[in-house]
C-alpha cells in the first residue's frame, strides 16, 4: 500500500501521520517540494491514497510555485478515482480550490490552540467517530476555504466557520493541523517567529509552547482516535 504525500515545505512534515500509517503497513512517498529537484508524479498510478500537507504559500500563488498546478490535477484525479485523500491546512484549501470553491482571507488569523466543534454530520463521519463533540486543535492560518458544491461541513469554530469538510466517501479537507507534535510546534514558533510575535505580541512563542504542554495529554488522545479512524477509512477503501 502506497500513499503520495505532498509536503510543501521542509518544516511542515507529516508528523503523527507518518508513524501511524507506516505501522499500518503503508509506504509513504513523501515529496518535499522546497527541496532542489523535487517533482510530483504525473498521475496517481501506483498509489492508493493522497495526502497534502500545510505550507506558508497561498493556493493562488501558482506562478511562484508552479507545482501547485500539478497538485490541483492530482486532487481532481483522486476525486475521479474515489481515492482516499486528506488535505491539511493549505492542503485542505487546495482541495477546496480543486473542487471549485474559493479560498479567501479568514476574518481573523488563527495561531495556536482553539476549540473545534463537530457538526451533526461530523459526529456521524467515520473520520471523527468516537470523538467528543468539542475538542482542542492546533491552528496556523490566515486563509479559509468555502465549501465546494456537494461537500459536507464536518467541523466549525468560533473564528473560522469551515474547519473540515468531506466530499464523497474518502475526500477530507481540514483547516487545522491534526499532525502536529510539540517538537513541530516549537520548530514553527522559531521559524515563523516574526509572524507569531505580530499575532500574539512579546513572549508569544513561549506562551504557545507552554499552552501546548498543558493541552498535550488531552490532544494526544484526540489525535490517536482521529488517526485510528483514518487508518480504518483506508482499510475500508482498499
Amino acid at each position: 500500500m502506497r500513499a503520495l504525500v505532498v509536503q510543501n515545505i521542509d518544516i511542515e512534515g507529516p508528523g503523527l501521520l507518518q508513524p501511524t500509517m507506516e505501522e499500518a503497513g503503508w509506504e509513504l512517498d513523501i515529496r518535499v517540494m522546497d527541496q532542489p529537484g523535487a517533482v510530483l508524479p504525473g498521475t496517481l498510478e501506483g498509489y492508493e491514497a493522497l495526502l497534502i500537507l500545510g505550507g506558508p504559500m497561498n493556493v493562488y500563488e501558482e506562478e511562484s510555485y508552479p507545482y501547485l498546478k500539478q497538485v490541483d490535477q492530482l486532487i481532481k484525479e483522486a476525486v475521479r478515482q474515489d481515492m482516499p485523500a486528506l488535505g491539511i491546512c493549505l492542503g485542505g484549501q487546495l482541495m477546496a480550490k480543486a473542487l471549485g470553491a474559493p479560498v479567501t482571507r479568514n476574518p481573523v488569523q488563527e495561531i495556536g490552540w482553539y476549540r473545534l466543534r463537530l457538526t451533526p454530520a461530523g459526529q456521524k463521519s467515520p473520520l471523527f467517530a468516537g470523538l467528543p463533540g468539542e475538542f482542542p486543535v492546533f491552528q496556523w492560518h490566515g486563509d479559509t476555504f468555502a465549501l465546494p458544491a456537494g461537500a459536507t461541513r464536518l467541523a466549525t469554530g468560533d473564528d473560522c466557520t469551515n474547519q473540515a469538510f468531506s466530499c464523497g466517501r474518502g475526500i477530507f479537507a481540514l483547516q487545522f493541523h491534526l499532525e502536529v507534535t510539540p517538537e513541530i510546534i516549537r520548530t514553527w514558533a522559531q521559524a515563523y517567529g516574526d509572524e507569531l510575535a505580530e499575532f500574539g505580541g512579546a513572549g508569544a512563542a513561549e506562551r504557545l509552547v507552554e499552552q501546548t504542554a498543558a493541552l498535550w495529554d488531552e490532544y494526544r488522545q484526540v489525535a490517536g482516535k482521529f488517526l485510528s479512524n483514518w487508518i480504518d477509512i483506508l482499510k475500508g477503501r482498499r
